[in-house]
């Protein structure tokens, strides 16, 4: 399985819900990095993504976007492949 980056903070329910359906595909570790404790990782996130929201999910070396980003992946039955690499 691909490893799954994502960027968050601590109250973000976008973020919540991306672990969730993360979650229930099997991925049992997420590596997390919070925009919220660390302002250099938000000024980062910003310059590798071109976006400022959260949360911001990376499988493997992929960027997917955020949470309706993943849902739509999932939804035309791209995730799985994804996840798999």
């Amino acid at each position: 399985m691909q490893p799954v980056t994502m960027y968050t903070t601590a109250v973000c329910p976008y973020c919540i819900r991306a672990k969730q359906l993360l979650s229930s595909k099997g991925v049992s570790g997420i590596n997390e990095i919070r925009i919220d404790l660390d302002p250099t990782e938000r000024e980062k996130m910003m310059s590798i993504t071109g976006r400022r929201t959260v949360p911001q999910i990376f499988i493997g070396d992929t960027h997917v976007g955020g949470f309706d980003d993943l849902a739509a992946l999932n939804s035309a039955g791209k995730l799985d492949p994804l996840l798999a690499g």
